[in-house]
This record gives C-alpha cells, structure tokens and sequence, in this order.
C-alpha cells in the first residue's frame, strides 16, 4: 500500500491536536501525519513532540516561527511530502471540522476512481454543514457560487479545505508562484490544478464547526478571496500552466 501523508497546519490547537492525531492513526491504514506548527504559544507542537514518542515512524512535525498564513505552510508540507516520497499527500484541519474517517474515501476518489485531486465537498449534494452560524453558511455557500462563476470550474466547494492530492499534481504544480496565502489558497491550487489538466473529483462531507478551541477565519480572508479570484482569471488568460502529463 501506498504511504499516505496528511498535513495539519496548527496555531492553538491544544485542545484537539492529540485527538486528531489519534483519529488518524486509529484508521489503521497506512496514513503518516505531518504538524506544521506556526509557532503556537498553547505548546500545542509540545504535545506533538510527546506523541512522537508513541508514532516515532507515523509523526512529523515542523515548526516554524509566527503565523507565516496557511498557504505557506501547506507549500511547506507538499513540499517535504514530495521529498520524502508520499504519493498521496492530504490537506486537513485540526479541529474536527473534517472527520478523519473521510480520509479513506478520498483517498479512493484517487486511488481507485481515478481522480488527481479529491475535494471534500459539502456542497456537492446540497449543504452539508453542521454548527455554523447561518450568515456564514451563506457567505461561504456564495463564495464557492461566485467562485465557480468567474473561474469556470465545475466545483460546487471551491473553497473546501480538505483534500488529496496525487504526488505528480504537486510535482507539475510550480508550488512556489502560488500567490495567496489566506482563504483564496485553496481556490488557487484547485484553479492551477484544473488548468493544468487534473481530474477533480468531490467527494461528499458533512463539515462540522469546531467544538473546541477558536477559529482562525476573519472578514479580511474573504476579501483576500473575492479580489484575488479576478486577478486569479485575469492572469490565466496570460499564463502558460504547465500540462498533465
């Protein structure tokens, strides 16, 4: 079987960080887990370093000085996944807002289905969120709309955050010209990977808002998102994407 890598960003997580580590592992496949600790001061890459010593071989962890935004450190990740030798490498949130036990499905869309990039989507049939307020189901449920309108991909969950990515997208990717480092991140590598000819498939979740711990989102992340999507459009009428091969 095939090693599986899932990298969890973190700031503050202490309250979830051990749980979800465990969840992972717990699935008895073979899935590796890398932290990437932005300099949490909870000591929640403390508890990390702790569990290394239970899952010496399955544990990885980076940490990196201050909140340097999510998309750097998801390009860390693919990066020490792709050098390492992962060939199906995940994206995932420390909070339980993805459920862990989602993994093996998406890793199926790749595996077995045939997809280069599973989404874990909760908008593919219907919505599917669970604990959110209903001003922010909205205003992400019409982000992905007007992501889907201005772009032109046929995603239902442009935004989604929780996903796997077969290794030679990360290699055809040039990860170091993504530009966003926010919210619109994750729209960015989806857009880079459709235009360079990848199969995206979603996969239906149901999102659950975190129960412990605080939430990172902020309205400016959805301004970073709304402007950058133009100039995401504007620039790929310019730009030669490189090509599945």
């Amino acid at each position: 079987m095939e090693t599986k890598l899932v990298i969890i960003p973190t700031y503050n997580e202490k309250e979830n960080i051990e749980n979800i580590i465990r969840a992972v592992f717990e699935l008895h496949a073979d899935f590796h887990v890398l932290i990437i600790d932005d300099g949490s001061p909870d000591g929640t890459a403390n508890i990390v370093k702790d569990l290394q010593t239970d899952f010496s071989e399955s544990l990885f962890l980076i940490q990196r000085n201050g909140k340097l935004g999510l998309g750097t450190a998801y390009i860390a990740g693919f990066k020490w996944g792709l050098e390492h030798g992962y060939e199906y490498i995940f994206e995932m949130d420390a909070d339980f807002s993805h459920n862990p036990a989602d993994l093996p499905r998406l890793y199926n869309a790749c595996a077995i289905e045939g997809a280069d990039v599973a989404i874990g989507s909760r908008y593919v049939s219907g919505v599917n969120v669970v604990n959110w307020p209903m001003g922010r189901v909205l205003m992400s449920y019409c982000a992905s709309k007007y992501v889907r309108f201005i772009l032109g991909m046929k995603i239902a969950d442009t935004t989604a955050g929780f996903k796997c990515y077969r290794r030679k997208v990360l290699e055809t990717i040039k990860l170091d010209k993504i530009i966003f480092k926010g919210y619109a991140f994750q729209i960015e590598m989806k857009f880079t990977a459709y235009k360079c000819g990848f199969i995206l498939k979603e996969v239906p979740i149901i999102f659950i808002n975190r129960e412990l711990g605080v939430s990172k989102m902020s309205g400016g992340i959805f301004g970073e998102a709304f402007l950058g999507i133009i100039k995401l459009k504007i620039e790929s009428w310019f730009k030669k994407f490189p090509q599945k091969q």
